[in-house]
């Protein structure tokens, strides 16, 4: 079954087209190392809980947004070698934190096995 890196982050609203630019850039730097897609959405109907919510979990300020996306591999093996081989990709190169439009220290990710597919 598919295996599935997930991610929700806040960027500030005012960052969204600069968001995308890097988000777009990154979409053929994930499939030359096997990602099947690359999925990116900007919130919109995202509303704030009591106990717990996306905004809650990322700490999402007024003039920010919520993030969620997610990249799709075949299996964990292909992911494993993929995000590896990216990591080391000279297109990474100024992909660090201080460079995104966002602030990383707040991103929540992590992968998934997929136990439902339909």
């Amino acid at each position: 079954m598919t295996y599935v890196d997930g991610f929700v982050i806040a960027v500030p609203t005012a960052n969204k087209e600069a968001y995308r630019t890097v988000a777009e850039a990154m979409v053929p730097l994930f499939k030359d190392y096997g990602a099947l897609s690359v999925v990116e959405c900007w919130g919109d109907d995202v509303p704030d809980g009591e106990v717990t919510s996306f905004p809650m979990a990322v700490k999402a300020t007024a003039d920010e947004s919520v993030v969620f996306s997610w990249i799709t591999w075949p299996d964990k093996a292909t992911r494993d070698a993929g995000m590896a081989k990216a990591m080391e990709d000279e297109r990474m190169a100024g992909m660090d934190t201080a460079n995104m439009p966002f602030d990383g220290k707040r991103m929540i990710m992590g992968g998934f096995e997929a136990i439902v597919e339909a």
